[in-house]
């Protein structure tokens, strides 16, 4: 898979706003197929930084109803990436 098939999204949230403040860790939702060396170097290669450590979930779909009729959303992969201190990712383009 190419990088940008593996990094889908990041996940910006007031908990993932905190991690990223304190603790230098970044949130993305990954393809769900990839493994946490592939999560690496996607990120090391997409955003030019270097990782120090991979953590992924598996976030279960919730039950949802709409009137009478009953559903699950989707199944997907969280990585909390851990970068290498004094490297940072812009997503709001500041710098």
């Amino acid at each position: 898979m190419l990088p940008q098939q593996i990094i889908l999204r990041p996940i910006l949230t007031e908990k993932s706003n905190e991690l990223e403040a304190d603790l230098n860790q970044y949130t993305f939702e990954v393809h769900k197929q990839a493994n946490k060396i592939e999560i690496r170097k996607a990120v090391e290669i997409v955003f030019g930084v270097r990782v120090d450590k991979v953590r992924t979930m598996v976030v279960r779909g919730d039950m949802r109803r709409v009137g009478r009729f009953h559903g699950k959303t989707r199944q997907w992969k969280k990585a909390v990436v851990s970068l290498h201190p004094g490297d940072q990712i812009d997503f709001y383009g500041e710098d």
